[in-house]
Order: C-alpha cells, then structure tokens, then sequence
C-alpha cells in the first residue's frame, strides 16, 4: 500500500496556490508547509509537492502520472474544471472510461510544470 508521493514543482508558492484549489474539489487542504515542500491530505499530507526550481518543465511524454480518489463524479468534474481555471492544462476531459473498468470515471490534469494528476471515482452500479 502506498502511505505518501511526491511531485517536484519548479515554483512552491504558486504550485501550493494550484493544489489548494484543485485539491480542495475532492477534500483535501494544505496539512504542512515547509520551506521546501508542502503537504496536502485530508488527515495526514499524503500528497506533496517539493520544491526543485532548476527542474525543467516536463514534457507531455513523460508518462509518470498521479491519481487521486475523488469522492464522486461531480468532484471529478470540479477537480479538472479548478485545474483549468488555475493555467493547469487537460490531459483528459472528465469521463467514463470503460476500458479501465466498468465503473470508472476519471479526468487527466498537467500541472503548471507538466506533471500529470488524475482524479478518480468508481460509479455506483445500478442493483
């Protein structure tokens, strides 16, 4: 089971003003802020950004990508709608995506520095 991940970020204070409003669509606040990474979760920081200013951006390829649990579809939408209204770039509109299972729903972000997030839920079946 994974405890923590961490992505590198070139610029933490406007990474930090990113994830606290892309991250709160699906319950999650700032837990810690350090001088060199920040901390979001819903109990403990489970996700954290650290930062690396000579980083370069990364490129759409880089097929490294983080998903987190949303709670519901609507979460989903509002996680990928926030990103987008923060300079966050789609990597996947928010949608149904049989292929992976049956019930899952999911949107693909780019953060400000090309990392790629994903929010997740899994769809209730009808009884």
């Amino acid at each position: 089971m994974i405890d923590h991940v961490s992505i590198c970020v070139r610029d933490l204070n406007a990474a930090a003003r990113f994830y606290e409003a892309v991250l709160g669509t699906i319950g999650y606040r700032k837990l810690r802020d350090g001088p060199g990474s920040v901390g979001f979760g819903k109990l403990y920081p489970d996700f954290w950004i650290n930062l690396r200013p000579a980083m370069a951006p990364l490129s759409s390829d880089s097929g490294a990508h983080v998903a987190v649990r949303a709670p519901t579809a609507h979460a989903v939408t509002a996680f990928h709608a926030a990103a987008l209204a923060q300079g966050g770039k789609c990597d996947g509109a928010p949608g149904h995506r049989p292929e992976y299972t049956a019930d899952y729903y999911a949107a693909f972000i780019r953060d400000l520095d090309g990392n790629r997030v994903e929010a997740v839920t899994f769809l209730k079946s009808p009884a």
